[in-house]
């Protein structure tokens, strides 16, 4: 039987190292090697990580590739790469990389070429967003469609929102696209209050088409355009199309199944922006930039595949994150883009990751005896640093960051860039060095304001660098992160695909949207509960 993560010698050996640097400051490390910024950073698939700033040294980078190599990293990445079923909850293979695998490439699965497959369905896809561009795909009344409204949730939503903000210079500006998630009805009104639906395409984006929030979503849709339409059943035809593997629900939702793009069970909801979830991306990008996105990822792969630990950017992200969470105990992780089109990107990691590696269960059904995943949070700079930096800076908890930025804008107008690059260097020194009591009363400061003005420092960052944010960078981007998240879960020893945590809520939510809404129940919750529901009855007038 393997040794558990905290009984290995490689783990003991990191406590032990932990227990001597843990107190050495960043100021120390910089002045005892001065090429320590020169000599920590590492380049792979178009991105720059600068990971210099970080409390370790070589012998801890040492150690934790050890620990990785002790926990069978290598080969849990060969076996996704071959298609093994590495989720063995569902006894699923985890094969994402397969959906950016250049024609030609070989993967059989179940007795199928699964590359082949995907490229079909890309294929399909091409011809499709094409016709809507070009203005040839017309609704039910000859208009042609200028408005796409994306309707999914978690990775039929995440995803391709954060895509299109991110790539939103690089899309088809006169098509207007939208993403209706939450049940909530003001999520659906407001996405839809100025559109016109004779020209709205809708994409109904779900694996099974049973997810509550996405058909309910769906059925209003529905409503609303035969509405406008004048109740002709026959436009739903021409205005809905479906992402989906249940062909006879679509086909009883009214769709035409032709208008349906498949994927398999082998791609995981929050690892598949870059499937046929991605239509919304395609049709706005177009196909060309939708294969440069899916050439980044398939870049990142390679390198993450192919490259020593010890160089190897997804591997180091993933470990320098093991160093925090297991041995200094931090409890969140903050993801800073230095690029307003990545406002979504934050929200986009936290499923990746949380829904990911949120597992207190091992492999084998054992608890774990050590902390998982991380809270991942964040939004812009600058916007950030006049709200939470503050606690970054002088709070109580120690919070590692990732600081992303490119060298060369979307828009180049003035300073702004200049300004905004310097911004993200700023804080990345002033967290690592901050500025001793020293410094401050040199500076002239009263005695009784130098406490309130001094800053500890040693607070962790990387920095991660890209030229410019364009498709194929972010296909990169989020391919650093899916394989940062894979390499955790396998030293963890936990199932980074799938997500049972989310299933009790929606059990129990189908339960109690009936007794919300339906003749009196006799109710059998516990007493809070029960109370809410009398409470909501109630206030309804049922």
């Amino acid at each position: 039987m393997a040794l558990r993560l905290t009984d290995r010698p490689e783990w003991h050996a990191l406590v032990a190292h932990h227990g001597a640097v843990r107190d050495r400051h960043l100021r120390q490390w910089f002045a005892e090697d001065p090429s320590r910024g020169e000599r920590m950073v590492i380049e792979g698939a178009g991105l720059v990580l600068d990971y210099s700033r970080n409390r370790l040294d070589d012998r801890t980078v040492a150690l934790l590739v050890a620990l990785a190599r002790a926990s069978d990293v290598e080969g849990r990445i060969e076996a996704m790469f071959r298609g093994e079923r590495l989720n063995v909850t569902e006894q699923r293979a985890v094969l994402h990389v397969a959906l950016r695998a250049a024609r030609g490439t070989r993967l059989v699965v179940d007795g199928r070429d699964v590359v082949a497959d995907v490229h079909n369905v890309l294929e399909r896809m091409a011809r499709f967003a094409t016709a809507v561009r070009e203005g040839r795909w017309h609704g039910h009344t000859g208009k042609p469609v200028r408005a796409i409204v994306n309707i999914g949730i978690g990775g039929s939503d995440l995803g391709p929102a954060m895509a299109y903000e991110a790539l939103r210079p690089w899309a088809d500006r006169r098509l207007v696209v939208r993403f209706v998630s939450n049940v909530d009805a003001s999520d659906f009104v407001e996405k839809t209050r100025d559109l016109d639906p004779a020209e709205t395409l809708v994409i109904v984006s779900s694996k099974t088409f049973t997810t509550l929030e996405t058909m309910t979503n769906a059925r209003t849709a529905r409503a609303w355009l035969l509405g406008a339409l004048g109740g002709d059943e026959r436009a739903i035809a021409r205005h809905f199309v479906a992402v989906s593997t249940n062909a006879e629900a679509v086909r009883a939702f009214g769709i035409d199944p032709e208008n349906m793009f498949g994927f398999w069970d082998w791609v995981g909801g929050r690892f598949s922006m870059d499937s046929a979830i991605g239509l919304s991306t395609m049709i706005a990008l177009g196909p060309e930039g939708f294969h440069a996105l899916l050439a980044g990822f398939r870049a990142m792969d390679e390198h993450f595949r192919t490259t020593p630990f010890e160089r190897n950017l997804p591997v180091l992200l993933a470990l320098i994150g093991i160093w925090y969470r297991n041995f200094f105990a931090t409890a969140s992780h903050a993801v800073l883009p230095y690029d307003q089109y990545l406002e979504r990107f934050p929200a986009y990691l936290q499923q990746l990751e949380m829904e990911s590696n949120g597992k207190s269960v091992t492999l084998d059904g054992q608890s774990v005896g050590w902390d998982t995943a991380p809270v991942v949070w964040g939004q812009p700079g600058t916007n950030g640093q006049h709200a939470f930096y503050q606690m970054l800076h002088q709070g109580t908890a120690l919070v590692p960051v990732d600081f992303i930025a490119f060298a060369r804008p979307a828009h180049a107008i003035g300073d702004h860039h200049d300004l905004l690059l310097a911004n993200v260097l700023a804080q990345a020194e002033a967290l690592a060095f901050g500025k001793t009591a020293e410094e401050v009363q040199a500076d002239g400061v009263a005695p009784a304001l130098v406490p309130h003005r001094s800053f500890a420092g040693n607070r962790p960052s990387s920095l991660i660098l890209g030229e410019q944010l364009t498709p194929e960078t972010l296909g990169s981007l989020v391919a650093l992160y899916e394989h940062k998240v894979f390499v955790q879960g396998a030293i963890w020893g936990i199932n980074s695909f799938d997500q049972w945590g989310v299933e009790l809520g929606k059990v129990l939510a189908q339960r109690i949207a009936g007794e919300l809404a339906g003749p009196s129940p006799t109710l059998a919750h516990d007493s809070a509960t029960n109370r809410a529901i009398r409470w909501y009855r109630s206030v309804r007038g049922r």
